[in-house]
């Protein structure tokens, strides 16, 4: 079967604009009361699972065969076309009235993302892809940045929520990155930091700990705005094996070689 991404796209994108608008509401009158624990800092409320609600409800019109993976268990996976789906990326920051955090749609085929959406909901700002058809800011092409040194970039990371086995390891990679970069960022959410490097605002990204729903549109967003993506190894998958670095292609082989040195969890 045929499907025309680019229109599809464009649907996920107007889909996204309204779950985000009602993030928007419920953000002016939102209390900690409505708040609820999944683990370790692991935070959920209402808002998460009528977002991703809503989004399940919209996207079985738009690809009835297509399964989900979200992040709030919506819908049932399938064998082969998944979407993908992290309805408030940057929990922590919503409860805490913290500007920064996103919708996430991908749609994938097997482990190949085909479209994504990122929405970064403070900011009005939709990233968008199609595998082939380019990424774009808000209707306007984009493109990763052209820095080529590792010591002129600005980098994004993340920390891990409860997996903290592997924090020594972590923070001697932060260490040597903050004496080799130009600085390193912080936002809280997977997703923008992915639509950023794919719109040249940093050079890369990485993290570990993540979910496929966390990344998955995100992935496609910097490939398709030319830079690229991978695990801490090249066996490993970014959206699937819970570890991620992006990157906009120049500095990436640098950066492999200093997360290699670090990092050394084979698992």
């Amino acid at each position: 079967m045929t499907m025309d991404l680019r229109h599809i796209t464009g649907k996920v994108a107007a889909l996204s604009a309204e779950v985000a608008a009602f993030i928007r509401t419920e953000s002016v009158r939102f209390t900690e009361a409505n708040v609820e624990s999944k683990g370790q800092n692991n935070l959920v409320s209402y808002v998460d699972t009528t977002a991703e609600q809503r989004f399940v409800a919209g996207l079985s019109e738009l690809v009835p065969q297509a399964g989900f993976i979200a992040e709030e268990g919506t819908g049932e996976r399938a064998d082969g076309l998944n979407w993908v789906i992290d309805p408030l990326d940057g929990t922590t920051n919503f409860v805490h009235g913290l500007p920064c955090y996103c919708t996430s749609v991908a749609l994938m085929r097997g482990n190949d993302p085909l479209l994504g959406v990122v929405l970064e909901v403070t900011r009005n700002e939709c990233f968008s892809a199609w595998k082939g058809g380019g990424a774009f800011l808000n209707g306007t092409p984009m493109r990763v940045s052209a820095r080529t040194d590792l010591r002129d970039s600005l980098l994004a990371t993340g920390f891990p929520y409860d997996d903290f086995g592997y924090v020594s390891e972590y923070m001697d990679l932060l260490r040597e990155l903050m004496h080799r970069t130009r600085g390193i960022r912080r936002l809280g959410s997977a997703a923008a930091d992915l639509a950023y490097v794919a719109c040249g605002r940093f050079e890369a990204f990485y993290e570990y700990g993540l979910n496929s729903w966390d990344v998955a549109a995100g992935v496609l967003l910097v490939r398709e705005a030319g830079g690229r993506v991978s695990g801490f190894h090249p066996a490993k998958d970014p959206v699937f094996d819970e570890e991620i670095v992006a990157s906009n292609s120049a500095i990436h082989t640098e950066l492999l070689e200093v997360i290699e040195r670090n990092w050394q969890r084979q698992d």
